[in-house]
């Protein structure tokens, strides 16, 4: 009997293992087109201008979208498709049902397309997958159960899409550390999830009802606002009885001890109540036997915190004796009919929540006996007469705007000055970028957004007001609003003098000719705000001297948001923006654009983001 070669034994192998190989290969590569075309919208061959096509190979044939192993360079492990331009179907079973795309893939991206349909429940196949980013779609219709069983996921954002439904759990999924789904129409109750270490959640601006989770870590009431349905302490709302069994009655579970823990929580609650209805009564009793306003203590006594509710509120108290006699009349109502027969006396007597205590006074959230929420400021150490402080709040109620908070009323004094605004119940872009939320509700296209709506709301202010030399004197992110319809407002135009530690060439005078140039260089520190997530100040570190520095380096790209970063934002137009917000902080006041300059370039940068996304989208 001849033998076989061992060469040729080898040589047949080798075939074999090349055809194997190569049946595989072929197979993912059928795959993904197919995947492509029903992004496309078509069961055709995709756009050329992607290079996915059978002539070449998807890791070595520069497929656009497509990240392989750099270790092997035959197996794909993210598909990047966000903006571009899609307007099809999500086919999940053309990547999840097919063994080697089943395994290999960790990442898909899909932002900012037109994407329409269901999410398909064969997601699930792709088990190994630990980010799924397919915001600002257009996805509708329930989200599928098997997504909570994705266990290795960890970053989930299907934002800004149309999907419908209850959730499916996904609480069960232990790493889960990103959620985000604002702007939806969810509905049903919220998974009980544990976000003490998440990095990112929201789900606001759906239609959620129940109870929140029980353990939100560090996340406040943005993530959750716009449920009108929602209850729990952080928002305020307190729960019925069945929204309560709901909450011992998640999935996940509330242990015997936490129900205790609360109950008793909720005992303390009402004997508090208790004692500050006794108190609001007794002290009503006695203002009605003719105690003075003289005899009532000043707010400002150092007893009262941040957050404190005082049963024994008062915003003021006139020391004054020529204006004890009129102090019920001397509330000047600029607009009705809002707070229109609001007296000062009303202001006195409403329980009110000290939400900040600043350098030039303190703000306070007063709830008034009709249910009408105010935002009272009071302000301090300001040296401008009644009169000179009366013609100047007329001058800027007269000057409106849809993107500035108007006052809608104010009481002045020899000692007191108040001003009284509709409370913004969203709270400050502070909050949004450094608070609980660490910048995750606002993406790249919002932040611009709010760059523009500022800049045009400023520069009109300043255009309006500047023959009255009134600038808005401390603009800050603590003072841009968001109002109910979460679009920004400029609030607080035109208070205070502006804090010198803030800008080194800063004069304390309204009437400084450098007065709107020092609103410039606040709004400029504002867009240093909104490209890098970071802090005015961080350990005595000035934000615009880190930014100076690096970009003196040349390491631009280290001066972003992380968030912007990782979303894949354009960074020529964020380069763009932070080119404008350099000029607005320049040392020197001479040297940086008036607001209507400003305005126009941010503009600019807005107009070629919205055309890039009317192209790509």
């Amino acid at each position: 009997m001849k033998q076989t070669p061992i060469c040729v034994i080898f040589i047949s192998l080798a075939l074999l293992f090349h055809s194997t190989n190569s049946a595989v290969e072929e197979g993912v590569k059928a795959s993904l087109i197919k995947f492509l075309a029903k992004l496309n919208g078509t069961n055709a061959q995709p756009d050329p201008s992607f290079g996915w096509n059978n002539a070449t190979d998807p890791c070595q044939g520069g497929w656009k979208g497509v990240i392989c192993d750099t270790q092997t360079n035959s197996s794909v492990r993210r598909i990047y498709l966000n903006q571009s331009s899609l307007s099809g179907v999500f086919d999940a079973a053309s990547l999840c049902n097919v063994p080697p795309l089943a395994s290999s893939l960790v990442h898909i991206k899909l932002d900012q397309n037109n994407i329409g349909g269901q999410l398909p429940a064969e997601i699930v196949n792709c088990k190994n997958l630990n980010r799924l980013l397919i915001r600002h779609n257009q996805f509708s219709g329930n989200l599928p159960d098997s997504l909570a069983m994705l266990n290795n996921l960890k970053r989930l954002d299907i934002s800004y899409n149309s999907f419908s439904g209850s959730m499916p759990n996904m609480s069960r999924i232990s790493g889960l550390s990103t959620f985000l789904a604002q702007y939806n129409k969810l509905t049903g109750e919220i998974p009980n999830f544990d976000l003490t270490n998440f990095e990112m959640f929201n789900v606001s601006f759906n239609d959620f009802t129940g109870a929140i989770p029980v353990k939100t870590g560090r996340f406040d009431q943005s993530s959750f606002m716009g449920n009108p349905g929602l209850c729990g302490p952080l928002l305020n709302r307190v729960c019925s009885l069945s929204s309560d069994d709901n909450i011992a009655s998640h999935k996940d579970g509330v242990s015997k001890d936490d129900i205790l823990m609360y109950s008793g929580y909720g005992l303390v609650g009402f004997v508090f109540l208790g004692l500050i209805i006794y108190k609001v009564g007794k002290r009503n009793k006695k203002n009605e036997k003719g105690d003075s306003i003289n005899q009532v203590s000043s707010v400002d006594d150092g007893m009262e915190k941040p957050g404190e509710v005082s049963a024994d509120y008062k915003i003021a108290a006139s020391r004054s004796a020529e204006n004890s006699a009129t102090v019920s009349t001397s509330l000047i109502v600029l607009t009705s009919p809002v707070v229109n027969g609001f007296s000062f006396e009303d202001l006195l007597r409403a329980p009110a929540e000290l939400i900040e205590r600043g350098k030039h006074g303190s703000l306070y959230r007063v709830i008034c006996e009709n249910g009408l929420i105010l935002a009272v400021k009071r302000i301090k150490g300001w040296a401008i007469s009644s009169n000179e402080f009366k013609q100047r709040m007329q001058k800027i109620y007269q000057v409106t705007h849809p993107n500035v908070l108007s006052p809608l009323a104010f009481y002045c004094s020899k000692q007191e000055k108040l001003l009284v605004y509709e409370y913004q119940q969203y709270g400050s872009l502070h909050k949004f970028l450094h608070g609980t939320q660490t910048g995750q509700a606002f993406e790249w296209i919002s932040r611009l957004n709010v760059a523009a709506r500022i800049a045009e709301a400023l520069a009109f202010m300043h255009q309006e007001l500047r023959g009255d030399g009134i600038a808005h004197g401390n603009l800050k992110s603590s003072n841009v609003l968001f109002n109910k319809n979460m679009e920004p407002c400029i609030s607080e135009y035109g208070l205070m003098v502006v804090d010198n530690n803030q800008d080194s060439s800063s004069s304390s005078s309204f009437s400084s000719p450098n007065a709107f140039k020092e609103d410039v260089y606040g709004f400029g520190v504002i867009l240093l705000e909104l490209l890098t997530g970071k802090l005015v100040q961080t350990n005595g570190i000035d934000l615009t001297t880190w930014v100076h520095s690096v970009v003196r380096e040349e390491w631009t790209v280290e001066v972003f948001d992380k968030i912007l970063i990782s979303e894949g934002a354009s960074e020529e137009r964020m380069v763009n923006l932070l080119q404008v917000a350099i000029k607005c902080v320049h040392r020197s006041p001479e040297n940086r654009p008036a607001m209507n300059q400003v305005a126009v370039m941010i503009n600019t940068i807005k107009e070629e983001e919205d055309k890039s996304v009317t192209f790509e989208g």
